[in-house]
């Protein structure tokens, strides 16, 4: 990465780790200080190991950053914004994030879903009040997540901790048999009505699959599960605050932070193990021939996903909602129908633009005035994408708000664009503009980045990688970093 944090992808080259001096044959380094990262550099430093995190942004974060990108006093979360999986991690749960200096900020809706006759579809925290916004499907709505709210601290322990056995395999199983369908599959067996399929529907999209394809259902089952249990929280202040208040954490701990530091080569680091918080594709460029060839394939044989488009807008005020629930929520979706969602992820997953994109909106400053002047307002959205796709879809999404929203366009007073390609400039983890940390099918969902049985090692004992393209994947919950700091950790009888 250069000084502004824009990832550079280094080239293979030959190695070997540098001979360890005197007092440095517990030291261990960490490359890459996103959530990940931050997670496994934590993980190490609390069992008592010198840690080395490098960074080569001017800070901490990956895509936790926060930024005035359009005018001042405008904060603009760059990538992830809202984080139910920070509340929903079992890492998170346990760090005294508060004392930190992180204050998360619960909507009155985690999720609004907006239709063309002027009503919403809602997703509250609340089954009963979710349900009412779903007309004839309430109480099947009702039948299929209650069950799962009523055990939902077992499950999603299980769900963000696949390293391991796990501890409630029947309930998992339960789960499973309903999270391995297709989303457009399950919402049409257990929905009669378009509102309960089309509120399913959205938050499957977030699969960045086809909804037609397994398990795309998985996706929309936890992040209904998550809103039930936990919210969609936003962190007051922009995402950047829990990345600062994980790097505090880490120093207190003992560990080291170097930020602005581009590791283009292994001979850089002298240590005993070192975690990657990086895609497939830079640890196989960086670690060169250390790896057999046939690990080295599989790496870049990994698979990345869609890219995004995404859109921040400085606002003069509010986004004119048509429907007044969506002015009480924090993410609202764009899609109305689930066939029309469907049919926008087909197309990107067959590397085609969606003329109507699906479109993924939030507006933290509704609820966190820290982010706008007095009596303005910041949001962002994003939409799918082919991989790499350098097509600007500006006029596309700002359509689809209007078509929700009319007269939000007089509003705007400043935007900032991001492609997929430019996506990845900014991080080389988001390969082709893929957030997701690579495709989440049903092969990659078990195994990533490499068939492994523990994904987390790699053919030489003293290099792991921690990054999303391991389980349980994408997100802001560190459960990847931790996760493979505790394999690390095993390997070095700790």
């Amino acid at each position: 990465m250069d000084e502004a944090g824009r990832a550079l992808t280094p080239q293979p080259r030959t190695e070997t780790l540098p001979e360890l001096g005197e007092g440095e044959h517990d030291r261990v380094a960490v490359v890459g200080a996103g959530p990940n990262g931050l997670a496994a550099a934590i993980t190490l430093a609390e069992a008592g190991l010198p840690v080395t995190l490098y960074e080569a942004g001017a800070t901490v974060g990956g895509g936790m950053r926060t930024a005035e990108l359009t005018l001042p006093g405008f904060r603009h979360d760059i990538c992830s914004a809202i984080v139910p999986l920070a509340l929903a991690s079992p890492f998170f749960r346990r760090l005294p994030l508060e004392r930190l200096g992180t204050r998360f900020i619960q909507p009155p809706l985690p999720l609004a879903h907006p239709f063309d006759d002027g009503s919403a579809a809602v997703l509250a925290r609340s089954i009963e009040e979710t349900a009412a916004s779903l007309g004839p499907d309430a109480a099947a709505y009702a039948a299929l997540m209650r069950p799962l709210l009523a055990e939902a601290d077992k499950l999603l322990v299980d769900i963000l901790s696949p390293l391991r056995l796990p501890h409630h395999p029947l309930l998992l199983a339960r789960f499973g048999r309903l999270a391995i369908r297709s989303a457009a599959g399950l919402a049409r067996a257990r929905f009669r009505g378009e509102r309960a399929r089309a509120l399913f529907a959205g938050m499957a999209a977030h699969a960045m699959l086809p909804l037609e394809r397994p398990p795309s259902a998985a996706f929309g089952l936890v992040l209904g599960l998550l809103g039930h249990a936990v919210g969609w929280p936003l962190v007051e202040g922009g995402t950047q605050r829990l990345a600062e208040a994980l790097a505090r954490h880490l120093t207190a701990l003992g560990g080291e932070i170097v930020t602005g530091r581009r590791i283009e080569s292994l001979d850089e680091l002298a240590a005993k193990t070192i975690l990657f918080d990086l895609s497939p594709r830079q640890l196989e460029a960086l670690a060169g021939e250390r790896f057999p060839a046939a690990y080295r394939r599989q790496l870049r044989r990994y698979r990345y996903g869609p890219g995004v488009f995404k859109l921040d807008w400085a606002l003069a005020g509010p986004i004119p909602w048509r429907a007044p629930a969506c002015r009480r929520a924090g993410t609202v979706h764009l899609g109305a129908t689930l066939p029309e969602i469907a049919r926008a992820e087909a197309a990107v997953h067959h590397g085609r633009i969606s003329e109507r994109p699906f479109v993924l909106l939030a507006q933290p400053s509704l609820f966190d005035p820290t982010r706008a002047p007095a009596g303005r307002q910041t949001a962002w959205a994003y939409c799918h994408v082919p991989n790499g796709s350098p097509v600007d879809m500006t006029e596309r999404i700002e359509a689809q708000v209007e078509r929700f929203a009319p007269g939000f366009r007089d509003l705007i007073l400043a935007r900032h664009t991001m492609s997929a390609v430019e996506m990845e400039t900014y991080d080389a983890n988001y390969v082709g503009g893929d957030i997701n940390g690579g495709l989440a099918d049903l092969r990659q969902t078990f195994f990533r980045p490499a068939v492994r049985i523990d994904p987390y090692s790699t053919p030489d004992p003293r290099l792991t990688i921690c990054s999303a393209s391991t389980p349980p994947g994408g997100g802001v919950h560190g459960m990847c970093g931790y996760l493979a700091a505790v394999s690390a950790l095993q390997r070095l009888g700790r």
